[in-house]
């Protein structure tokens, strides 16, 4: 039985053709397909579970089918969808992750986690990211109504993209002390995340002990995928 990991689809009702080739993905999955995890920024914006645009019943219901197949589906929190709550788990059968997850497959112990968390260097997404990830804020934003929601994720999209394009690339990827200090915490030696876009897998030591560190890319003209089967991991690229 294989497990599969997928992150940053940004799922957008201005892009369906990009739901369109998600959907196609969820068909054509391997029977052999045992667990989907989805590591965040799944959608391009989340305003609320009580959101009633009909693109987003859509992708619902076809999770629900997904789970309803026999397949089981986790998700962990984005920066993007970080209001995914109980009732979208409900509604799809999903089961919501925490921030940082161990997975244990075979004889391998993975962390996984969206990744935004380890770009430490980048100061002010970090304190805009502790804003949002507040009991209270998250509380405050769902007592707004659909359409003031939506149209502050629009301002803070706008405003990230202009505040991303001033910024060193290096700025914005993981920090690899970070990195380091999460996987001693989590005593694992292979770490997957996505948020970062850059697909690669890195191999670096930790108190001299091998590790491994597995960035999925977003998908756009391509897809990206992990698939673990058999203590083999492969990070895959795809055509949509």
């Amino acid at each position: 039985m294989t497990i599969r990991i997928i992150s940053d689809l940004h799922l957008d009702e201005k892009n369906p053709a990009l739901c369109r080739a998600f959907f196609i993905y969820l068909d054509n999955l391997p029977k052999d397909t045992q667990s989907l995890y989805i590591l965040g920024d799944f959608f391009e914006a989340w305003v609320g579970d009580d959101d009633d645009l009909p693109f987003h019943d859509d992708i619902r219901q076809r999770l629900k089918q997904l789970t309803d197949s026999g397949i089981t589906l986790f998700f962990q929190h984005g920066n993007r969808d970080f209001l995914v709550g109980e009732l979208f788990a409900k509604q799809t059968g999903c089961t919501l992750l925490p921030e940082a997850y161990v997975l244990y497959t075979g004889t391998q112990k993975i962390a996984i986690l969206h990744g935004d968390s380890l770009c430490i260097d980048d100061v002010e997404y970090q304190q805009f990211r502790a804003q949002m990830r507040n009991p209270d804020v998250q509380k405050m934003l769902l007592s707004q109504t659909l359409d003031e929601r939506r149209a502050l994720a629009q301002s803070l999209r706008d405003n990230s993209k202009e505040a991303n394009s001033n910024k060193a690339e290096n700025i914005m990827d993981i920090n690899q002390a970070e990195l380091e200090k999460v996987m001693r915490q989590l005593d694992v030696q292979i770490l997957i995340h996505g948020h970062t876009h850059r697909p690669q897998k890195h191999q670096f030591n930790i108190d001299d002990k091998a590790c491994e560190r597995i960035v999925l890319g977003d998908w756009g003209k391509t897809g990206w995928e992990i698939v673990l089967d058999d203590n083999q991991i492969s990070l895959n690229e795809f055509k949509l």
